[in-house]
């Protein structure tokens, strides 16, 4: 087989009759690779655009997220609140419950002693007018 003189050189003509410095094979490699490395790069481009919308849209759930935390965590403490309340309340009628209870006592025992004295005193009133 005769030698391309073309070849020894590393010129070659491609397909379209144009003079290359590059063997058709390995242009065509080249081609593929480019065409596959163009193909990459926009798969690339599409999921870093679906992982930037997960991103973001994790983002706002985690903000909802802590919205409701920071709710839930409000509700506990007013519940919280009202609970003591209502117990310093039950503590304060009790109290009173109890100071209604000892005047009631001491109404008691002044109505007993202020009886015993009408008692004494209508005997007296009694005697004295039997006396006249």
């Amino acid at each position: 087989m005769a030698k391309d003189p073309l070849a020894d050189a590393n010129l070659y003509f491609d397909e379209l009759g144009k003079l290359r410095v590059l063997e058709p094979e390995v242009s065509h490699s080249t081609t593929e690779l480019k065409e596959e490395c163009k193909d990459f790069v926009d798969k690339i481009a599409q999921f870093q655009k679906m992982v930037g919308g997960l991103i973001d849209l994790v983002g706002e759930l985690a903000k909802e997220t802590e919205t409701e935390k920071l709710k839930a965590i409000g509700a506990r403490n007013l519940l919280k609140s009202v609970a003591k309340q209502r117990e310093a309340q039950q503590q304060q009628l009790q109290a009173l419950i109890t100071e209604k209870k000892m005047q009631l006592e001491r109404s008691r025992v002044e109505y007993e002693a202020l009886s015993k004295v009408e008692s004494e005193q209508n005997e007296f009133i009694d005697q004295f007018i039997l006396q006249k």
